[in-house]
Formats: C-alpha cells, structure tokens, sequence
C-alpha cells in the first residue's frame, strides 16, 4: 500500500509530526486514504430507516454551537459530526436499539465535538461538551424535533463526557457513570472510531480492541466509503452538509 504524499499535504505534515491546530483535508491526503483501503469483509448495509433519516438530516448543526469557528469544516468539524451521527444511527439499527434510545445516541454523536478549539489532542473536549448540551438541551433537542427530559439529557451527556476518555483512564465515578449509560456510551465510542479513516496517519484508523460492541466490524466498510465520498465532493466545492448527504445518497443509505 502507498504511504507517500507531496509536501505539506495531512499525510507528510503527519509523518513529520508537524500538523497544525486545525487541520482541513486535501486532495493528497484523500488519494492517500483511497490507495490504503484496507481489505472489508463485510459489504454495506441496508438502507436506514425513515425515523433515522429524519435524525440525521438535523445532525448538521449551528455553526454557533461550535466553540470554535475554525473547526466547522475542520477534521473534527461538521462532516465528522454528520458521519459519527450516521455510524451511530446503523450502529443502534444494527444493535436493536429502540427509536428514543437511536435518537439520544444520534443528537449524542452529532455534538459530541462542539466545544472543540482545535484537532490536535484538546483534553477534556468531551467534559466541555457535556456541560455545553446539558445547559442548551431544550435548543438542542428542539433542534432536533424532540422532547427534553432528564434521562434523555444525562445519558446524552454522559455518552459525549465519556467519548473522549479511554476505558482504561476510567475513574471510579467514571464507570458508574458509564454504567448508567453503557448501551449509548459505547455505541457513541464505536461511531466516533468508525469515523477514523479520516485521519492521516494509518495507526489512527479504526482499531476494534478499543471498542465494546460487536456490530463495530459489521460497518468498517461504510464508514471508509462515507469518509472518502463525502471529503471528496467537499473538495469538489460542497459544503460539509451536502458532502455528506450526497455521500450517503451515493451509498444508498437514504432516499
């Protein structure tokens, strides 16, 4: 498989740990993620239902919800968010999980990184982002098309508080948390690993022995097509949302 890319593309600024606080992909970098595909045995799943659809044409949130406004088309910006909301919605499908429960993980997934400064290793990005979606729950579930209640605000922001820490950097009240809210939890981890080929540097890609479900390999697959579909026809000139919502039309996850 190649490893090389011209100068000053992710991949070589990657290799020479030299990546900047906010990183945007480039043409290089996709042909490189496109020439190490890695050999799936699984093949895509079917179509989302309508219900999931309905959440994921919402998971384009408010650029004014970003912390920071140049993350918005960043490596951990919108297109990010969208895909972890539609790996999260076939995970819970995947899973069996019911419609209220799909719809927490999906609002879940699409703010997981809002209150994000920058794509190099912002700590306790996750902490933040709890206590953002717990202060703005009505805006955010209304956004949405849903109903607040208080179970539903604190499993989504124990799943986004906890997305970001290993299991193993788990405290104790870390793991009572986690197991109030295990099924949403490590369903959000899932999808946001999932996520991964994104990223410029092969060791940075989707590993299962840091994941606890077992529909994770089921979708390796779609996630690596919805990432170079859609950062594709965002360097065409779309815009993050369309790039993603045409990534899922081309893969007929909707429609």
């Amino acid at each position: 498989m190649s490893t090389t890319s011209p100068a000053d593309s992710l991949v070589e600024l990657a290799a020479r740990k030299q990546l900047p606080h906010h990183q945007y992909t480039d043409p290089a970098t996709v042909r490189w993620i496109t020439a190490n595909r890695p050999v799936f045995s699984d093949g895509l799943p079917p179509r989302l239902r309508a219900t999931s659809q309905g959440l994921l044409l919402r998971s384009a949130i408010p650029a004014d919800w970003l912390a920071e406004e140049k993350c918005l088309d960043s490596l951990h910006g919108i297109r990010h968010a969208m895909r972890t909301a539609v790996l999260a919605a076939l995970l819970a499908e995947a899973a069996g999980l019911s419609d209220d429960d799909t719809a927490t993980l999906v609002l879940a997934a699409a703010v997981h990184d809002c209150q994000r400064l920058h794509d190099k290793d912002d700590q306790g990005h996750g902490a933040r982002a709890a206590i953002w979606l717990t202060d703005n729950a009505d805006t955010v579930w209304s956004h949405f098309g849903l109903v607040a209640t208080p179970s539903r605000i604190t499993t989504a922001a124990t799943a986004v508080r906890l997305h970001d820490l290993p299991y193993d950097a788990f405290s104790e009240d870390d793991q009572a948390d986690h197991a109030r809210a295990e099924g949403i939890c490590d369903l959000l981890k899932a999808a946001d690993a999932l996520d991964r080929y994104r990223l410029p540097k092969l060791s940075w890609w989707p590993d299962p022995a840091h994941i606890r479900t077992e529909v994770f390999s089921g979708l390796r697959a779609t996630a690596f097509e919805l990432v170079v579909r859609s950062e594709t026809t965002w360097l065409a000139g779309a815009t993050s949302t369309e790039a993603v919502l045409a990534g899922l039309e081309q893969l007929e996850l909707t429609g």
